[in-house]
């Protein structure tokens, strides 16, 4: 189920990138007897997709070999030329004695894609995501300011969390603060941190910035799979949660739609830090043991299989990569992820701290006041008074 969800998102993503593609013209290349030509050049400089198949295929055969007494016979089928262009394009029959698969990589042209894009796109939208959601905080909060209990506090507290499910709370929030801040360092560190602070300064960041990164990812899964088994029950969607859409969660409006443990909001963070967590677990596991844990060709053959691709006009996803392919997709999607859930969990620290009166409180000390309860969860509030009275009346009873 995971691995079809991951595949649907996959197929959104590619379908988007292809659709900022124009479609590469055909190229009358009869003058150059297949070769380069100069529109192929310009489309290039001009960021349009080339279509390379005239130098991918272009790799020599054995049946265009010259007989063995002819001349340049003993070369084969193949010029140096074209061998070069095997090796460029993983299509060479290359056997090698150590190193395993990953070696007879020679060189591998798809890799100055990924660094273009890591370089370019990568860091510029995912830059601009992070410091719009900031604006846009910053902005609703002075139109809306913060969200205050109508009524006074009562005095009276009730657990909201217990001592176990905030622990995980904070596991989970704080390993993912300190890999959001050490990813967004390795990221940025050398057209930021570099330039303001030196490159000896920013060499030591990053050196601790990878340690951090990835030693705290196993608090990040440990955290994520506490709180999916604590709450997962309480997050099930609900015809009740229509209601708290269609009166904005009380957060725009004076309207207190009614909510049990977790309203719908809640529900949308849950559900998008376990689903997009564990893709990012995932891919993160993957890199830290390069090559053994290979997730997109099995992905993509999963993808192909439903139609998806053909569907958005991307054709058939490539089901054999390279095991650097692997790595380069991987950080990407992992990077990409990260970006967005960053993006969500600024919002929810923003609700949780400047934006909520009272919120604080349900994951500080872990008790609200039964004002707030009754304004923000009035059907979680009923369950833990009716609780509570069903005890007293019980120890009564015993006694």
């Amino acid at each position: 189920m995971l691995r079809m969800a991951l595949a649907l998102v996959l197929t959104l993503a590619l379908a988007s990138f292809a659709q900022a593609q124009e479609k590469p013209a055909d190229i009358d290349r009869s003058s150059t007897g297949g070769a380069q030509t100069l529109e192929d050049i310009l489309n290039r400089q001009a960021g349009q997709k080339v279509d390379d198949a005239f130098r991918r295929d272009a790799v020599g055969s054995a049946d265009n070999a010259a007989g063995i007494a002819a001349q340049l016979g003993t070369l084969g089928g193949v010029s140096d030329p074209e061998m070069w262009r095997a090796l460029r394009y993983g299509s060479a029959d290359l056997k090698v004695s150590t190193g395993g698969e990953v070696a007879t990589v020679v060189m591998q042209d798809g890799g100055m894609t990924w660094l273009e894009f890591r370089r370019g796109p990568l860091r510029t939208y995912g830059g601009w995501l992070l410091l719009g959601t900031l604006a846009a905080l910053a902005v609703f909060y002075l139109l809306r300011g913060k969200v205050r209990t109508d009524a006074p506090n009562t005095g009276r507290l009730v657990v909201r969390f217990k001592a176990i499910e905030r622990f995980g709370h904070w596991l989970l929030a704080g390993s993912f603060i300190l890999l959001g801040v050490t990813g967004l360092a390795v990221l940025f560190g050398r057209v930021v941190l570099a330039p303001a602070l030196g490159k000896d300064v920013n060499a030591t960041l990053l050196v601790w910035s990878k340690l951090i990164h990835n030693n705290v990812a196993w608090a990040f899964i440990l955290g994520l799979v506490m709180v999916f088994v604590m709450w997962v029950a309480n997050n099930i969607p609900s015809r009740l949660d229509l209601v708290w859409f269609r009166q904005f969660g009380g957060i725009i409006g004076n309207a207190h739609p009614p909510a049990k443990k977790f309203n719908a909001g809640q529900k949308i963070i849950f559900w998008s830090v376990i689903l997009f967590g564990t893709s990012i677990a995932l891919t993160g596991v993957s890199l830290l043991f390069p090559f053994e844990m290979p997730l997109f060709a099995k992905s993509f053959s999963v993808l192909n299989a439903t139609g998806l691709p053909q569907l958005v006009g991307l054709g058939e996803l490539p089901a054999v990569l390279a095991p650097q392919e692997e790595m380069q997709l991987a950080q990407v999607w992992h990077t990409l992820l990260a970006f967005v859930l960053m993006a969500i969990i600024l919002a929810h620290i923003y609700i949780g701290s400047v934006g909520m009166e009272g919120a604080y409180d349900a994951m500080g000390s872990g008790e609200v006041d039964e004002a707030w309860a009754e304004q923000h969860h009035s059907l979680w509030l009923e369950e833990v008074l009716e609780s509570q009275s069903s005890d007293t009346k019980s120890g009564t009873a015993a006694e």
